[in-house]
């Protein structure tokens, strides 16, 4: 009898240990995908003056064609000094954008709020640039970064390196302009966090 209670006794330690087991097994931990700093150089920004804005996505680092205007494929847009988000009046997406004053790589954290979307009076993205009128160059804003969430509400931080074609480092009146140069970080895990 006193062996009888001591096997049910293992057999019952046993299955709890195996149940034990079982539960922490089935706890996944989900895998962390690292984001990282990416680098667009001249993107065209209408050059040709044909008054269209280039679509670009963040989620796929591609211009996306205009025939995909209506869609959510595409997040932010260029023309000329003007950008936009697919939001709003400019598009059918959760596009919205602020433009804050620190230190590309310092920001670690999308802020929680402060967003505008795109209207047909004021676009949610300005403050970017400055204007020279003695020498007529477009300087991107030491210090604007550039925070939207995308066309998915996913977040990103895109900051704008230079206006002109292959970033030359003193740009002149024979520099070719409407060229985009950036660097971005977009979080596809819908968190906040860009690092």
């Amino acid at each position: 009898m006193k062996m009888q209670s001591i096997k049910t006794g293992l057999l019952a330690l046993s299955m709890l240990s195996l149940f034990s087991c079982s539960k922490d097994d089935d706890k996944v931990t989900p895998e962390v995908t690292p984001v990282e700093s990416k680098e667009v150089a001249n993107v065209d920004a209408d050059a040709a003056n044909t008054n269209s804005f280039t679509l670009y996505s963040l989620a796929d680092n591609k211009v996306i064609p205009n025939s995909d205007s209506a869609t959510t494929k595409w997040d932010i847009g260029f023309k000329a000094t003007t950008i936009i988000v697919n939001g709003g009046s400019s598009g059918p997406g959760k596009g919205e954008a602020q433009v804050i004053t620190g230190v590309y790589n310092d920001l670690a954290e999308a802020p929680e709020t402060g967003y505008a979307t795109d209207a047909e009076a004021k676009k949610a993205i300005s403050g970017w640039y400055s204007y020279n009128m003695t020498t007529h160059i477009i300087s991107p804003v030491t210090g604007a970064v550039i925070v939207l969430k995308t066309a998915t509400g996913k977040y990103a931080k895109l900051e704008i390196t230079s206006y002109y074609k292959n970033a030359p480092a003193s740009p002149d009146l024979n520099s070719e302009s409407r060229f985009y140069n950036f660097r971005f970080v977009y979080q596809p895990d819908g968190s906040r966090k860009f690092n």
